[in-house]
């Protein structure tokens, strides 16, 4: 899923673990007023830099025994991979997910979002939200509007909710097709779709808080531009079984993540109302 909602340009520059990518930043530019006659001010904008380390990886080792194999219906050995390849992107998502909601923006999470409104409610420590699919739809404007009060990009602003918050918006009252992007309801074609300029994705992966008695997700939305996310499979072998007949398949993905713009990355803490 990050592949999707991440910045993911620097994913060539990965050979193996331990290596460090630098991400130039763009530096702001200053808008001065102009009156006839003036000196120009000129500026020398130098781009940040920003170190993304190759620091994560998740593996997997299977043996595979020749009887087996042979005495098989089916090409089991594809099928282990394919899962393993699921299986470690299930992994990634879940480590990311419980960690970056935290670098979320001041103006973008608690009870007093809102860059320059200040009075919206994203949810805070022992105040967390309560959803239903009677207001689901008012905390999605919500979202958009903080990261509209921050200049945020309109295009691919991205949602990722649990699948109970995704089951709601179809139980909402969305009878205006236009607000999917679809000629039809959400609830004729099952599709989600983009909602308030939001791309909406479902994870099982997203972290939860026991809050007094009640579990809160914590959902993250935002832009593609808050984090920069690079992966790759660098190593993948097979190997003789020394302890029996057949063979040892292997293989190893390396990845890192960092949130390199938390003006575009906002903390959503709410639990089913």
């Amino acid at each position: 899923m990050f592949g999707s909602i991440c910045n993911t340009e620097h994913e060539p520059e990965i050979k193996k673990y331990g290596d460090t990518v630098h991400i130039r930043t763009i530096p702001d530019i200053t808008i001065r007023d102009y009156t006839i006659g003036q000196n120009l001010v000129r500026e020398h904008p130098l781009p940040g830099v920003v170190d993304l380390l190759i620091d994560k990886g998740k593996y997997y080792s299977v043996s595979i025994n020749d009887v087996e194999k042979l005495q098989s219906d089916i090409n089991y050995v594809e099928k282990w991979t394919d899962d393993a390849g699921m299986q470690m992107k299930i992994q990634i998502d879940s480590g990311i997910l419980a960690d970056v909601y935290a670098d979320a923006n001041a103006s973008n999470k608690g009870n007093s979002a809102g860059y320059r409104s200040g009075s919206i409610q994203l949810g805070a420590s022992g105040a967390f939200l309560s959803v239903d699919k009677t207001n689901i739809l008012d905390y999605i404007v919500d979202m958009g509007t903080c990261l509209d009060e921050l200049d945020v990009p309109e295009t691919q602003r991205w949602i990722v909710f649990p699948a109970i918050f995704c089951g709601m918006i179809k139980k909402s009252d969305l009878k205006d097709a236009s607000l999917a992007g679809d000629g039809t309801s959400i609830m004729r074609n099952g599709r989600l779709g983009i909602i308030d300029r939001f791309e909406i994705y479902s994870s099982n992966q997203i972290a939860t808080t026991t809050d007094g008695v009640t579990t809160v997700f914590n959902c993250i939305f935002g832009h593609p531009s808050a984090i920069t996310f690079a992966s790759q499979l660098t190593d993948t072998r097979v190997i003789p079984n020394p302890n029996d007949f057949g063979d040892i398949m292997e293989g190893l993905n390396v990845y890192g993540y960092e949130t390199i713009k938390s003006q575009a990355l906002g903390h959503f803490y709410a639990a089913k109302g």
